[in-house]
């Protein structure tokens, strides 16, 4: 809200006003408007409203004392004796063409023993000081319907109560004792602990009830009592705080509009006349920066970049660590290899100090300080006198100033901040004094600069900034000046130099322009800047040095960190390197620290200079498992990664033709292990088989075979399981052949691998009475009933992909009675080989109906046997068979003999059912 509050004091008496459409004042309009606050505007005074300021009165029943302005909701906190009244912004509408400012008294917060000096109200939270304590809240909203007023929770334990609770007379046995201090313990309580504080709260709401009241409860964030500074010949001067504020930061780039602005952290400052304290006020409650001042202080103002604070003659200016802290907020990659920012905890600087005549009061507004000064100083002196008001009775004997109104010599001054770009350069420039010496004051002072920038950026008003481009650019380059001293400063912080280049914009040819010296000689490099070195060539970065970089950093690594150098060899960024040269340095390595990485390497190079000789010869040092297991340490010999598509290397070309095998078991290794997706193993042989998007090379499912083997994981397991099932389909009922020849035959993965089953007699019973045609497709066809005569596959997943697959051939037939049966349906599968294959149904049941399942035996096979019989006559010789050598055998020895009989048909033979009825009969004798 546009509006300005004055607490005004005529004829003893004190008033809050809020002066609103002030500006109409400055253009010329004498013409005020004096209402209450709440007041019922009239429609017919809209056209007055509009050109004259209006002054809002704000009674209140007790005198106010201090005052604070919410920055992000323009609501009014108003702090009089032993409590908090808390005024609402809201904008009345007159009528479709006016609005006008307003106030409603929403809420007060009963303090009992406490009369605040100052306060500061932002976004709920509420600082509080007395004398010399310190108090923070923050007012949470609750869901409550009952009572509008609600007494907070107090804390039982506490510091020590004050004798005096910081008044004068409250106690009249001190102030008889003049020879005497009585002070109490300082104590710091953060969070939670802060309600131990012992001052109770009460919250009333005076807004009228409606669907939209506020409820709120108190929640303490901190306090802090500090003691009186002492010698050791009494007290030297009163001490008391000054200058509470609470400062908003926003989300980065957000314009200063109500509905766009997203309050990022908030940061409470106050200050004793010798020491500042700047706290971090969020999910966590702590102390960022002390300020330690030359001299006592008066006021103190604090902005996103600065800490301004005003002595008896000087105005100081310190650094301060808001942006360090709220990018940390805003930006979860800080603090990593992604991005940095300097610590919180970086040392405060005093940048400026400037001599004043009597500073009395400072404020501050976008790029401009306000300072109020008094150029008559005969009575400083005097208004500086310890009154020791809160100690003893002396303090009566004290002479009041005049009012200032009738003082001489009160100025008013308009100060313009340096721009922050001027400032930077300045900061940059005296921090190159340090750059040869490197100590950690160069980068203190780049630091400094790097946050002085960051703060500027992160201002509300940034987006439409005349400097937007510039700071960006400066940002960039502090990136860039940091990461320079954290590659060239042996510092325990050099892995910043990493994030910190990053952040830059720089290629890795420019930082090494900037830190490589041209020729051959031979230079010192520090952590740092292998750190940087490392990283950069170990991921897969689009940048590819030039031939001369790429040797130069062969040169530094070998040099510096030689195990490092067949890990950067493989880096797309080194492809520009000469072989041969790389070579000599690996061989150079070899001797001291041999590894499998390494000789893969070495033959990669070979394969790059066209070497075959020099290849087989690396190839052949170790074992084909080996081998596999190396590709784990540097899986850029075989895939790299371009703007985040895996695509093979000319390794991975020459294995596919030469040693398949290893390719796959490699690949197996490399997503054990973590190192490739399956997705990307997919898009990795296809690209490797020029294969189109839809067409599944046998590589490929050479792999998804080989990881069936291996694998443990059951999610990856059925995906598996339906992909290599979708492939064999499509082969099989397409009559496609693989392109090449599969690397493990069927037997070979029913041996290998517990998710092929052996393919029970039936399914071979119902494939030797197969059409020929069907055997050139065999080891697929093999491969799908081993899976399905397996445990491992979930039948009703790989329905779908069955489908193809129909009874019209002996294929289809097996597939479709092994579905059935593993599903357990056991009569649609007898139901079927008797209609197909009745030549298979006494081996199906042999194998299948047990257990639970032999009652299909007599209550399915022998009734639909009998039945088709019947039906076909003795022309059905196969079915006849299956009755009489195996079923009625199996029906006779399990039944008992008047179960059998009545299973017989009635229009049967009587002598082709008497040897099983003797066989019957026989076993009960003999049992």
């Amino acid at each position: 809200g546009d509006y300005l509050v004055t607490i005004e004091e005529k004829s003893k008496a004190t008033f809050l006003r809020a002066y609103t459409n002030w500006r109409c004042m400055s253009a010329g309009s004498s013409r005020v408007c004096v209402r209450m606050v709440g007041h019922k505007m009239e429609e017919s005074y809209s056209e007055t409203l509009k050109e004259q300021m209006s002054v809002v009165e704000m009674p209140l029943s007790d005198p106010p004392l201090c005052i604070s302005c919410c920055p992000v909701n323009g609501d009014l906190l108003v702090g009089c004796k032993n409590k908090l009244v808390m005024f609402c912004l809201k904008y009345r509408v007159i009528n479709q063409n006016l609005t006008v400012l307003d106030f409603e008294r929403s809420l007060i917060l009963h303090i009992d023993n406490l009369i605040p000096t100052e306060v500061a109200f932002c976004a709920r939270h509420i600082a509080i000081t007395a004398e010399l304590d310190v108090l923070i809240l923050k007012l949470e909203l609750v869901q409550q319907s009952a009572d509008r007023t609600e007494q907070c929770t107090q804390g039982v334990s506490a510091p020590e109560k004050a004798v005096d609770g910081g008044s004068p007379s409250t106690h009249p046995l001190q102030l008889e004792l003049d020879e005497f201090i009585i002070c109490q313990k300082p104590v710091e309580l953060l969070g939670e602990e802060s309600k131990l504080c012992e001052i109770p709260i009460t919250l009333e709401s005076t807004e009228l009830p409606t669907e939209d009241t506020k409820h709120f409860q108190v929640q303490y964030l901190l306090f802090r009592r500090f003691a009186p500074d002492q010698s050791p010949f009494g007290f030297c001067e009163e001490i008391k705080l000054h200058s509470v504020q609470l400062l908003p930061v926003y989300q980065t780039g957000m314009w200063e509009t109500e509905n766009k602005r997203k309050l990022l952290s908030l940061f409470c400052f106050f200050s004793l006349p010798h020491v500042g304290y700047l706290y971090s006020i969020g999910n966590l409650v702590e102390l960022i920066s002390t300020y330690q001042y030359s001299e006592k202080s008066e006021q103190a103002v604090l902005t996103p970049q600065f800490l301004h604070v005003i002595t008896s003659q000087n105005l100081q200016c310190f650094t301060v660590r808001c942006s360090a802290a709220a990018a940390r907020g805003e930006d979860p990659y800080i603090d990593t290899t992604v991005k940095a920012c300097p610590p919180v905890t970086l040392d405060v600087c005093t940048l400026r100090m400037q001599l004043f005549i009597g500073p009395r009061a400072i404020c501050h507004f976008r790029n401009h300080i306000i300072l109020l000064t008094k150029a008559d100083t005969e009575d400083i002196t005097e208004r500086r006198k310890p009154t020791r008001r809160m100690l003893s009775r002396k303090a009566d004997s004290i002479k009041s100033r005049t009012k200032s109104e009738s003082e001489p010599g009160w100025n008013l001054y308009i100060i313009n901040t340096v721009s922050t770009i001027q400032l930077y350069k300045e900061m940059v420039d005296y921090s190159r004094t340090y750059e040869n010496v490197k100590t950690e004051s160069c980068i203190h002072l780049l630091s400094e600069a790097h946050l002085l920038v960051r703060a500027a950026i992160m201002d509300p008003y940034f987006l439409k900034s005349d400097e937007k481009e510039d700071l960006l650019r400066a940002f960039r380059e502090s990136c860039a000046f940091l990461g320079d001293c954290y590659s060239r400063f042996d510092t325990k912080d050099y892995h910043l130099a990493l994030p910190y280049y990053r952040m830059s914009g720089l290629s890795m040819t420019e930082v090494l322009k900037r830190l490589v010296s041209e020729g051959d000689e031979i230079q010192t490099y520090e952590r740092g800047f292998i750190f940087y070195l490392t990283h950069s060539l170990n991921e897969d970065s689009s940048e590819e040095l030039s031939k001369e970089s790429g040797n130069k950093v062969l040169q530094i690594l070998y040099f510096t960190d030689p195990v490092q150098l067949p890990h950067i060899l493989c880096s797309p960024s080194m492809r520009n390197v000469c072989p041969l040269t790389a070579v000599k340095y690996l061989q150079k390595v070899e001797k001291m620290m041999p590894s499998v990485v390494l000789t893969l390497t070495k033959a990669f190079l070979a394969l790059k200079m066209g070497d075959l000789t020099m290849y087989e010869r690396e190839m052949d040092s170790y074992k084909e498992t080996t081998l596999a297991c190396g590709f784990i340490g540097q899986p850029r010999l075989l895939q790299q990664r371009t703007e985040g598509i895996v695509m093979p290397t000319e390794f991975a070309v020459h294995l596919k033709e030469m040693q398949p095998g290893l390719l796959v078991a490699a690949t197996v290794a490399l997503h054990e292990n973590s190192k490739i997706e399956l997705e990307e193993a997919d898009t990795f042989f296809k690209m490797l088989c020029n294969s189109s998007e839809n067409t599944i090379p046998q590589l490929l499912v050479d792999f998804w075979e080989a990881l069936l083997v291996v694998s443990s994981q059951e999610e990856i397991l059925q995906e598996l399981l339906l992909r290599v099932t979708s492939q064999y389909v499509w082969r099989i009922s397409r009559k496609q052949l693989p392109e090449t020849k599969p690397l493990k035959t069927t037997e070979d993965l029913i041996n290998s691998c517990s998710h092929f089953g052996l393919i029970v007699p039936w399914v071979t019973s119902i494939m030797s009475v197969g059409c020929s045609s069907d055997k050139d497709y065999h080891e697929d066809i093999s491969r799908l009933q081993s899976l399905l005569c397996s445990q491992s596959i979930n039948i009703a997943s790989a329905l779908p992909f069955l489908e193809p697959l129909t009874e019209a051939d002996n294929v289809g037939l097996t597939i479709c009675v092994l579905c059935n049966t593993r599903l357990g349906k056991y009569e649609e599968a007898i139901d079927q080989l008797l209609r197909r294959c009745p030549d298979a149904v006494v081996f199906y049941a042999q194998h299948e109906l047990k257990g639970d399942n032999q009652a299909l035996w007599w209550n399915k096979l022998l009734p639909e046997l009998c039945k088709r019989t019947r039906l076909t006559g003795n022309d059905c010789r196969v079915l006849i068979s299956s009755l009489k050598a195996e079923t009625l055998s199996i029906v006779a020895m399990e039944l008992e003999l008047r179960d059998f009989l009545s299973l017989l048909p009635e229009d049967g033979t009587a002598a082709f059912f008497l040897p099983h009825l003797l066989h019957c009969s026989q076993k009960k004798l003999l049992t």
